[in-house]
């Protein structure tokens, strides 16, 4: 019993760590799209629209990791390979779905993320990651 419980929360630990890991790139994805400095905008400017998308970004990289998880294989290594190639998915999907919506949108999505004042484009474009994630949790189950 001991010896499951060591490796189970050994197990957490290497998920965790991997979640993590994944919620950074998609940080940095954000960071990429959006002009600017993403850690000035929120923490300095206390950018509301900036704030949004991260927040649904990571959140839906965080959903993606749970399902992956949640629905891992018995084997830990082949688990753990699917959270991390699903999690990768994920954040180029995301990414892709903020270019296309900033294709079919007027103007710069990025700048508009990047303005001081609310904008109802932030909401849209948090919702297609928070899509874009969950389409990749189906995927996952």
């Amino acid at each position: 019993m001991l010896q499951d419980l060591l490796e189970g929360a050994g197990r957490s630990v290497v998920f965790g760590g991997v979640g993590i890991g994944l919620m950074a790139l998609g940080y940095l994805l954000v960071d990429l799209l959006t002009p600017g400095k993403l850690r000035d905008l929120i923490w300095v400017e206390k950018n509301q629209n900036a704030s949004l998308l991260l927040a649904a970004n990571q959140i839906g990289i965080a959903l993606i990791v749970f399902t992956a998880i949640f629905t891992s294989y018995s084997n830990f290594v082949e688990g753990l390979a699917s959270t991390v190639i699903f999690g990768l998915i994920g954040i180029a999907v995301m990414g892709t779905a903020f270019l296309v919506l900033d294709w079919m949108t007027p103007g710069k999505l990025g700048e508009v993320i990047c303005t001081p004042e609310k904008h109802p484009g932030a909401l849209v474009s948090a919702a297609s990651h928070l899509g874009a994630a969950l389409i990749v949790c189906a995927c996952i189950s």
